[in-house]
Parts: C-alpha cells; sequence; structure tokens
C-alpha cells in the first residue's frame, strides 16, 4: 500500500477543453492518470473546459468529462472550482462524479489560499460587473432553464465577445491587482496562494509566501502544480509527447 503525505496536492487550471479527442484531453487523462495514487487531493481550480452550458450538457465533452471525474475521484479527492468558462458546474455534476465543489476562493488548513484568480483582477471592472451578473442565482436560473441548443449559442456568442474585449485591452489590467492578493490573504488568515485565470504562469514571493500561478494548456505545452509536504512547485510539459512524470519547471 502507497503511504501519500497529507499535503501532497495537485493543482491545474485553464484547460479550456473543447473536445474529448483533443491533446489537451488525452494529456490531462494521462496526468491524472500518473498522479491520482500519488496524491491526497487533486485540485481543479476553474476553466478546465472551454464552455460548460449545465449538468445536463450531453455533449461527447461533457461525458468524457464525468467517466474521467468519476474515475479519478475513485482513489483520491477532487475538488473542482468555477472559472469563467465553467461557473454553471453545479451539485448535479459533483453528486454524479463523486467530486465535491469548492468555493472561490477556499482557505485550506495549513495558510493554503486556493482560487481561479479572476475576482482580483480588480482594475478590469468591466470584467467584474460580468463575473457579478453570472455568478447570480437569478441571471443563472434564467440561463439554466433554456435549452441546451440555446445555451450553446450564447455560450459561443458570449466567447466571441471575450475574445474581441480582452483582444483590446491593456495587458496590465488583466493581470491581477497586488492589494486585492494582500487583501485576500489577510482575511482568509492564510500565507501563501495558488490560482490560475490569468494564464501568466510563475512564481512570485510574497512577503508571507507565494503565490503560485498555474499556466493555461494553449495547445504546446499544459502546466500543473505540486504542493508536498508544504512545498510548492510548478512544473510544466510538452502536449507533443506522452506525458512523464517528473517534468520539471525549467524555473526550478
Amino acid at each position: 500500500m502507497q503511504i501519500v503525505p497529507s499535503t501532497t496536492r495537485l493543482f491545474v487550471a485553464d484547460l479550456h477543453l473543447e473536445h474529448p479527442s483533443s491533446v489537451q484531453f488525452l494529456r490531462f487523462r494521462e496526468l491524472l492518470e500518473a498522479w491520482r495514487q500519488r496524491v491526497s487531493g487533486i485540485y481543479l481550480l476553474g476553466d478546465i473546459t472551454e464552455l460548460w452550458i449545465g449538468d445536463d450538457d450531453d455533449s461527447a465533452l461533457a461525458d468524457a468529462l464525468r467517466d474521467l471525474l468519476t474515475s479519478t475521484a475513485r482513489c483520491c479527492p477532487v475538488y473542482l472550482m468555477h472559472g469563467t468558462r465553467d461557473f454553471f458546474y453545479g451539485q448535479q455534476l459533483a453528486d454524479a462524479t463523486g467530486t465535491t465543489l469548492l468555493a472561490d476562493p477556499t482557505p485550506l488548513p495549513d495558510g493554503l489560499l486556493l482560487a481561479h484568480g479572476d475576482a482580483f483582477c480588480v482594475d478590469d471592472q468591466p470584467y467584474q460587473n460580468f463575473r457579478t451578473m453570472v455568478r447570480g442565482p437569478a441571471w443563472q436560473a434564467d440561463i439554466l432553464g433554456r435549452s441546451l441548443a440555446e445555451r450553446r449559442a450564447l455560450g459561443a456568442a458570449m466567447r466571441a465577445q471575450s475574445k474581441m474585449t480582452n483582444a483590446n485591452k491593456a495587458a496590465n489590467i488583466m493581470d491581477v491587482n497586488a492589494d486585492a492578493v494582500a487583501l485576500a490573504l489577510h482575511k482568509s488568515g492564510c500565507h501563501s496562494l495558488v490560482h490560475g485565470h490569468t494564464h501568466r504562469p510563475g512564481r512570485h514571493q510574497l512577503d508571507s509566501g507565494e503565490r503560485l500561478v498555474l499556466g493555461s494548456w494553449d495547445g504546446r505545452v499544459g502546466w500543473y502544480g505540486l504542493q508536498i509536504q508544504g512545498m510548492l512547485s510548478l512544473h510544466v510539459f510538452s502536449l507533443a509527447h506522452r506525458y512523464e512524470i517528473g517534468t520539471q519547471d525549467p524555473a526550478n
């Protein structure tokens, strides 16, 4: 029997999966299969899919993701956090797959704060207004009451609008605000933070600890974070080749 340290955790975000046959999905499955018996928990911190139209989604990707989450959750706890694309994850999905939904942000007992990351981008006020709207229960109830076809069309339109809007934004306002991060850590009583969303992978020293930013899976590389006995690390690997355990972040 393999003994896993209690603070061995795997973190992934921003895969933006669209098809179950894509290289991103295939490497994601390999990553989970490689680590699910070696960690005490897997944390999926938002934007795992490019679009999630509701837990009744009957697309091939939705079915494949449910199967993958279910098989992984049989081996270790799996936690799901909403992102900018998959804010419709609901309890139905969690119950069907044996996973657990996480609030954004979520503090862990050892002083680590987990977040998707978009709530810290407070310099982008139009996005924050959008985020408030789509996270609102009334708006979500209205959208989820529509047909799958209507939701797919709306999702495609929102994605196209988002790409157009972001292309015209200053790059700095789409990154996290340092004061917002510091405030969140202070309120939570945590010393370190793991998040995604910005697509700017890296490790940043804080006064109290560290901010680890997960990278996006952009078709060329995949990123993941690890916490082993309190130590955080960031890892990258090529999507062109089969995933190999131990591929290290070049910065380490």
